[in-house]
């Protein structure tokens, strides 16, 4: 492929707007290849088969072994699961479920389940109820987890899910032991610790079985762009998780074009981000398999390993890291460790998942030398939506433009998906987007109501949920979370300007702004913060601070509260649903107590309400008229424990 887009290597140059426009004079069907995902990786095998693709350790430091496969033996690995997922019965409609840290045999399952039939990644630090939810949810006939380990309780918790979703027919279990030398790989098994196993479901060893199969598909796969391949629970930050259905195409879509604008063969991206995850499944992984670079996992847990963090820039050295990825609490703790070793091969930073603070952008660049590249994505858009342009200048504090191929609207709706008003230039409203990778809809269509803006999914534009504004040059910048938003007395309050100003604080690592109940105004706002190592500020000094900081006089803080650790999701996002739990109940145990009414309160989700606080009195004989006369004058629902 060539055109005037495209320089000596391959990529297109892409720095404004109007290199967008002139990008996409080029039919879309043209520029990005069709067939399936498969037949992506059996083209990169075919074209580098002896060069590494995948990398992973099980230790987090530099000197840790690791095992890397090259492209032919990553496409025989892929090949023969999948001959042994349809093997077990697995059709062209049918799930595997994986519940899986990261590992070479994760990539493995990933791409086999959705050649085989639909992959269904589970977050493995779910409940066991919550996988079982997911499992009979996604109608999965095949799991694929870890066998009994030490270090993880992964394969209890797995296998007690399965008494819940009788329809799994087969257990794979991964054993991690494989990757350990002695003296540890002889210590482990004797400390493996017992795993029951309450269901009928057929339990064998991934390794054993998958070497079992032969390394020629035994079937055809599916090439039809539109074929749903994977399913990805998600729940964002906001409440309980929903399906999102993901097509071939968008997968396709997702790796071609970071491949075309970004990255080629001669790169080694470093991923420690979780591959139950979108960001590290699509734009990462797809974007290898498109391109033939080498991927490198750091540790099952990725971030959270151990070691990984104070081994990260050593790690960066040894495998000749060119890009990285990583989310904004991943950066700070980062910049807590000084660059000791040489990251000269560093070219590019992508940082996604939450917005990064404008002081903690300057640190990380003027630290590293490297360029970040701060984007934007979501699950319902298989993952990319708009990056800073690779060969333009970043404007700080926005997500850049929007990829080529993907438009972007700011429009203000109505409940029913109505469009009332499309936004001018800088003006503030819901983000709403239209691009091939946009997802058909959840998996359960009550969910879908008033998901596409001015039509079905086929015509509308997708209701990202986020609040934003485009500006004159097309940049888009996010303001918050409409779900998010802070409204005390009928009055608006965006938390993202009581985290940016609290972020601005030196000790202060992150910030949570969310709003807690409140009698007379419904809600006001309060905020979290998570202090960098070894500051020393106090909840004065930072209610002090917030105080000269902020000039909204109503987003002022009400409640200023340090807590050693924010909640996060897995990929680094402040997970707020945790703070309003904390609000709640502070908030309803001080009113019931300061009334002689003392209780205990927990709160629970609702499928339908959402949180409610679920109240316990410490005096049996309290009647609930006691407890409504308290919480009746606060907005959150509530209910007497049973």
């Amino acid at each position: 492929m060539a055109d005037d887009m495209t320089g000596a290597t391959g990529r297109f140059h892409w720095a404004t707007l109007a290199d967008n426009q002139r990008i996409e004079e080029t039919p879309l069907d043209e520029r990005y290849e069709t067939g399936s995902i498969y037949a992506m990786l059996a083209a990169t095998a075919a074209r580098r088969p002896d060069s590494p693709a995948i990398s992973f350790q099980l230790q987090g430091k530099a000197t840790s072994p690791a095992e890397t496969l090259s492209w032919s033996a990553l496409l025989a690995q892929v090949t023969r699961a999948a001959n042994l997922f349809r093997r077990l019965g697995v059709g062209p409609g049918d799930a595997v479920a994986y519940v899986l840290p990261n590992a070479n045999e994760t990539v493995v399952t990933l791409l086999a389940g959705m050649t085989a039939g639909v992959v269904c990644p589970i977050n493995p630090l779910q409940e066991p109820h919550h996988i079982a939810a997911l499992l009979r949810e996604n109608r999965a006939k095949v799991v694929v987890t870890l066998k009994s380990n030490p270090k993880t309780d992964i394969a209890q918790r797995v296998h007690a899910a399965l008494a819940e979703a009788p329809d799994v027919k087969a257990v794979l279990e991964i054993d991690l032991i494989r990757y350990l030398t002695p003296p540890l790989k002889w210590i482990v098994p004797l400390l493996r610790p017992k795993c029951p196993r309450p269901h009928t479901a057929e339990v064998m060893d991934f390794a054993t079985a998958v070497a079992g199969e032969p390394d020629r598909l035994s079937f055809e796969p599916d090439a039809d762009p539109e074929k749903i391949a994977a399913r990805f629970h998600t729940g964002g930050t906001t409440g309980r998780p929903k399906l999102a259905q993901h097509r071939q195409r968008g997968m396709i879509y997702n790796g071609r074009l970071p491949h075309m604008a970004l990255i080629d063969a001669g790169d080694v991206l470093i991923c420690p981000l979780p591959l139950f995850h979108v960001l590290a499944a699509y734009p990462v992984l797809m974007a290898v398999l498109s391109s033939g670079a080498h991927l490198v996992l750091p540790t099952p847990a990725g971030y959270r390993g151990d070691g990984v963090m104070d081994s990260f820039w050593a790690l960066i050295e040894r495998w000749g890291v060119t890009f990285m990825v990583m989310v904004p609490t991943a950066a700070s703790a980062l910049m807590q460790r000084p660059v000791k070793n040489d990251v000269s091969t560093l070219k590019y930073a992508l940082c996604g998942s939450a917005p990064l603070p404008v002081e903690l952008f300057r640190r990380f660049e003027e630290t590293t030398g490297v360029k970040i590249l701060e984007g934007y994505g979501m699950t319902e858009a298989t993952c990319l939506v708009a990056i800073n342009p690779p060969d333009g200048e970043p404007k700080i504090g926005s997500v850049g433009l929007p990829i080529p191929y993907t438009q972007v609207k700011i429009l203000h709706c109505d409940g029913d998906g109505g469009i009332a008003k499309e936004c001018e230039p800088d003006e503030v409203g819901e983000i709403c987007l239209r691009s091939p990778a946009v997802f058909p809809g959840y998996a359960d269509d009550a969910m879908n109501r008033a998901l596409f803006a001015g039509g079905d999914s086929a015509t509308g534009w997708l209701r990202t949920g986020d609040l934003g504004r485009v500006d004159a040059d097309g940049y888009i910048w996010i303001t918050g979370r409409a779900k998010d938003l802070i409204i005390r007395g009928g009055h608006n309050i965006d938390p993202a300007v009581i985290e940016e100003a609290m972020c601005g604080h030196p000790d202060v690592a992150f910030a949570g702004a969310i709003g807690q109940p409140d009698p007379h105004s419904g809600e006001v706002p309060a905020v979290y913060v998570e202090l960098v190592q070894g500051a020393t500020a106090t909840v004065a000094d930072l209610t002090a601070f917030a105080a000269e900081k902020i000039s909204e006089r109503a987003a002022v803080p009400k409640h200023v509260e340090i807590l050693d650790d924010l909640p996060k999701t897995p990929v680094g996002k402040i997970f707020k649903p945790d703070l309003r739990r904390l609000a709640i109940v502070r908030i309803y145990e001080a009113a019931l107590q300061k009334a002689g009414v003392p209780a205990t309160v927990e709160v629970l989700e609702d499928r339908k309400l959402g949180l409610v606080a679920e109240v316990r009195p410490q005096d049996p004989g309290t009647d609930e008229d006691a407890v409504q006369a308290v919480l009746g004058t606060f907005p959150r629902p509530w209910r007497m424990a049973a």
